[in-house]
């Protein structure tokens, strides 16, 4: 069989790949998009979505124990883990059948099922077909690492999670970072006994101290056992129950449980890719390397999403496309470091952050101006009774522009936008600070959080 030609092939179905396919098939382009396994990617079948709405029964759940703190006799609460499942599968389904539709009816769009690989700079190989084009788009997304010591005990990664219609006796969970402690906290919620080991010496290291101590804090205050400082981490199966290693020394200690969830990270989907025969060149990590504008090393192949290192969210593989199509169909500004770093840890409260920590303001070394509050002054946290964490926000002290933020608290994942918008929009504080919120909301803190800010003091030096 001779090769097909396109004038573009996308490969792989994430948040990218399909509005990019869709919207050159609409500019008159054939184009054939490829993917080997469910429709979406990561964020419909194994990632964000599922996982939220796990978050939002769990939620549920929480909420109907403490009924009477509200003056609501709710009766005894029992979970039934098969509808809570049954529940988050027809929202992933839904997602991901939505994406599948919208591909397959697009005038322009070739729906190519199955693995794809580089046979050439211009030519992808899928199964027995052989396609070609001179603009190539790879969008393969990411999965899970499981380490080698981990292996043999079978262990559930977050795709395994989703799978699991039952609860756990006792979650052992390997990571203390975003993906383990969102799983940590729905499944105590739920009713498992859930133990979190961590390798380093707090939780969610990459951010500052204060804001892993009061994610620590949440999850404690909830009957999750944090073990940090575990440097000698391994599992092995017994019989119909696993056990993880915490420690090595003085002696062995061993914690067994009914499941375990390994959650220390995640690797690209480019080691069956064939990048080799195109030419492509690698990171360290197998990350696809690529320059601001997304293109690879080789001219036409550019690298979307989670497999270009660039990003790793949901809506930074959505900028990619934009910054893909910008270069293809308008003035060609947009670029990667226009981004402000943003996210959020959807643990219940979540914790919304953006732009630069307090460490990495410290280590710039530049005259930072600080302002902290305390969830229990909002209002809208009193009245729902929700008053764990804080809000805390970093300026520039001679730009008077906002450097970042932390906010973990109620509605903390929405609150944070206020903020970065103003630093999009290059704005001084004080635009906020002299703003008029409505009350009783959690965004009118802002306002009083930016009128009391202070110098950052530098950390003192031990004696």
């Amino acid at each position: 069989m001779g090769a097909e030609s396109f004038d573009a092939i996308v490969i792989g179905t994430g948040q990218s790949g399909p509005t990019l396919a869709t919207d050159l098939a609409a500019r008159g382009q054939r184009v054939a998009i490829v993917e080997r396994g469910r429709f979406g990617g990561t964020c419909v079948n194994t990632g964000c979505i599922p996982t939220k709405s796990l978050v939002a029964s769990a939620r549920v759940a929480w909420l109907a124990r403490r009924a009477q703190d509200f003056g609501v006799d709710a009766g005894p609460v029992r979970v039934d883990m098969r509808a809570v499942h049954e529940r988050m599968r027809a929202i992933s389904a839904r997602s991901s059948q939505g994406v599948e539709r919208w591909l397959t009816s697009t005038d322009g769009v070739t729906v190519v099922r199955g693995h794809a690989r580089f046979g050439a700079r211009d030519t992808v190989q899928v199964g027995e077909r052989t396609l070609r084009a001179p603009k190539i788009f790879v969008n393969v997304g990411a999965r899970a690492i499981v380490p080698p010591s981990f292996t043999d005990a079978g262990p559930l990664t977050n795709s395994g999670m989703l799978a699991l219609a039952e609860l756990p006796a006792h979650l052992l969970v390997v990571g203390g970072s975003y993906i383990g402690l969102e799983f940590a906290q729905m499944f105590a919620r739920f009713g498992s006994k859930v133990t979190v080991f961590e390798r380093g010496d707090r939780l969610i290291a990459r951010e500052d101290e204060d804001v892993s101590a009061s994610v620590r804090a949440l999850l404690e205050a909830e009957g999750v056992t944090v073990r940090t400082s575990s440097e000698c981490l391994a599992a092995e199966r017994r019989g119909a129950r696993v056990a993880v290693r915490a420690a090595c020394a003085p002696a062995p200690e061993w914690v067994e449980g009914s499941h375990v969830l390994v959650a220390v990270g995640r690797r690209p989907n480019t080691d069956d890719l064939g990048a080799d025969r195109a030419g492509l060149e690698l990171d360290d990590r197998g990350h696809l390397r690529v320059d601001d504008r997304l293109r690879t090393n080789v001219p036409g192949i550019w690298a979307i999403g989670d497999c270009n290192g660039r990003g790793g969210f949901t809506h930074t593989s959505y900028n990619d496309y934009e910054i893909v199509y910008d270069q293809l169909f308008g003035d060609d500004r947009r670029r990667v470091t226009d981004r402000i770093p943003c996210y959020a840890l959807f643990v219940d409260p979540p914790l919304g952050r953006v732009g630069i920590t307090e460490q990495q303001a410290r280590a710039a070394g530049r005259p930072v101006l600080i302002g902290t509050r305390p969830m229990a002054n909002v209002g809208r946290a009193y009245e729902r009774s929700e008053t764990h964490g804080f809000m805390k926000v970093l300026v520039d002290a001679e730009t008077e522009r906002i450097l970042g933020a932390s906010i973990h608290g109620i509605e903390g994942d929405e609150v944070v936008h206020t903020l970065l918008a103003a630093m999009y929009c290059k704005a001084s504080y004080r635009v906020l600070a002299e703003a008029v919120h409505i009350h009783p909301t959690v965004a009118e803190l802002l306002p009083t959080l930016l009128q009391t800010l202070a110098p950052l003091e530098p950390v003192p030096t031990p004696a």
